[in-house]
């Protein structure tokens, strides 16, 4: 537990704005210079994201030798073996997508603890270097957002922020203006009813006193949306951003 990455992990929980980058690439040398320039976490994308489960393992460990930020996967899909598996690969928490009612946040729950107020298998093979090591220890040091993305998911909300061992939920913003009407994320003719689901969520957290997290596109979004309340961002993505800055690059020189 005597890492920086814990630290981050306990003050997101107390509510602390902490912002961190989202990883989409297989690439721990990338990950881990990204590391080193002072993000609270870096994210790595196993939902849409260009990596296996050996690249997760891999650019976790490139994240810990960063010492300082705290690696957390976004799992593949609200299940009890990948959830664990993120965990035992050193995961510091999981995003976890698609949580449309209580009972899928429970279960979630349930994937991230172990016996006692979970399902959790123990096998912390390489977790067990820093997160825990005991089980009450683990159940206490890693987070778990459950994502808010879907048209139930945003009906049940309030009930999804209920549900004790949810540490926070997440907006997955294009899914989540997919999810109010939208042909496609950022969606003008939805922006309206885009706005008002991000203002229910955040206020549906905050009422729970659970952490209201968000993606966004780049820092001055983030910026926006924390001084909007939210206090967990993610500035995404490597992918992009490494097509945005060649592209600048090549109408600079032309």
């Amino acid at each position: 537990m005597n890492h920086p990455a814990a630290d981050v992990i306990a003050q997101a929980k107390q509510g602390k704005v902490t912002v961190g980058y989202w990883s989409v690439l297989d690439s721990p040398i990338s990950n881990e210079r990204v590391a080193m320039t002072g993000y609270d976490y870096i994210a790595l994308d196993g939902q849409h994201g260009l990596m296996g489960y050996s690249g997760i393992l891999a650019n976790l460990m490139a994240i810990d030798a960063a010492h300082g930020p705290a690696g957390i996967v976004r799992v593949e899909a609200n299940n009890a073996a990948v959830i664990g598996q993120a965990l035992d690969a050193g995961a510091r928490g999981v995003i976890v997508p698609l949580v449309n009612n209580s009972a899928e946040a429970e279960a979630a729950v349930q994937a991230t603890r172990y016996p006692g107020t979970g399902m959790r298998s123990y096998g912390p093979m390489r977790s067990g270097l820093r997160v825990g090591p005991t089980p009450a220890d683990s159940d206490r040091s890693v987070i778990l957002l459950v994502m808010i993305e879907t048209a139930e998911g945003l009906d049940n909300v309030e009930s999804i922020c209920a549900v004790e061992g949810v540490d926070g939920v997440y907006i997955g913003p294009s899914d989540l203006s997919l999810a109010v009407g939208g042909n496609r994320p950022n969606d003008p003719d939805v922006a309206e009813d885009f706005n008002a689901a991000v203002k229910r969520v955040l206020h549906a957290a905050k009422a729970a006193g659970r952490i209201a997290a968000i993606h966004t596109p780049n820092g001055a979004v983030a910026r926006q949306r924390i001084e909007q309340g939210f206090t967990f961002v993610s500035i995404a993505s490597d992918l992009t951003h490494l097509e945005q800055a060649a592209r600048d690059h090549l109408a600079a020189v032309r």
